[in-house]
């Protein structure tokens, strides 16, 4: 599914400027609605400045309003300006000597928002080093203290697309884990079960065993007897 330029800034302007349910502004921005809850709280994106998808082209007045007064309903969008003549990157990333004060920054938005994202993954989508993103995990960077974690595709040092493609593969590793995790406890539980049935009738067994035994005592004494 196409998603708008810059996401989240214009998720925090649907928020701002219309009266779109949460449910259509995430779907629409392609965010959980629970994010777009928080960016209404201001608990998410607080440090973002909404972006106006009308003037972006992205949308038009009549398509918010014919949603706003059905909430059913879907934003279809216009054009997404980031996906236009869009090729993929070859070769080591070069960030210009203006940006790189921004890195940090960048990097601090990361490690907060998407805390499984791979440094692997953040030194492609920014162009840093271990080190540093080692340093702002553990919030021992020299200048720590006047890091503000910001969106990296606002700080131009990575494409919309190029962010979005990085959460897909968390995402997706996330899902195959959980399915592996769920297939083991299946196994356990069966293993279990199993386990269970095979005492309950090693038991039985030894019932049945005593049962003879007392069986071949009490006969022997009859016969002593008599």
């Amino acid at each position: 599914m196409a998603l708008p330029l810059m996401r989240k800034a214009t998720a925090v302007w649907l928020v701002e400027n219309t009266s779109l349910t949460f449910s259509q502004i995430a779907n629409f921005c392609g965010l959980h609605e629970l994010e777009v809850s928080g960016i209404a709280d201001g608990e998410v994106a607080s440090g973002i400045r909404g972006m106006d998808p009308i003037t972006s082209n992205q949308l038009t007045e009549q398509e918010i309003k014919r949603c706003e007064s059905d909430p059913n309903s879907k934003l279809e969008l216009i054009i997404n300006p980031a996906t236009i003549g869009e090729t993929k990157r070859r070769g080591p990333r070069y960030t210009p000597l203006s940006k790189r004060q921004d890195k940090p920054a960048a990097i601090a938005w990361l490690v907060k928002f998407y805390p499984d994202l791979p440094d692997s993954q953040i030194i492609k989508l920014v162009g840093t080093t271990k080190p540093t993103i080692k340093a702002i995990r553990e919030r021992s960077h020299w200048n720590i203290t006047n890091i503000v974690p910001t969106d990296p595709v606002l700080l131009g040092l990575c494409k919309q697309v190029e962010l979005d493609s990085a959460i897909k593969k968390i995402d997706k590793k996330n899902s195959s884990n959980n399915s592996t995790e769920n297939l083991t406890k299946k196994e356990n539980l069966l293993a279990s079960d199993n386990k269970n049935i095979s005492s309950s009738s090693l038991e039985k067994n030894d019932l049945n065993k005593e049962e003879i035994i007392k069986n071949a005592e009490s006969l022997f004494e009859k016969n002593e007897n008599s």
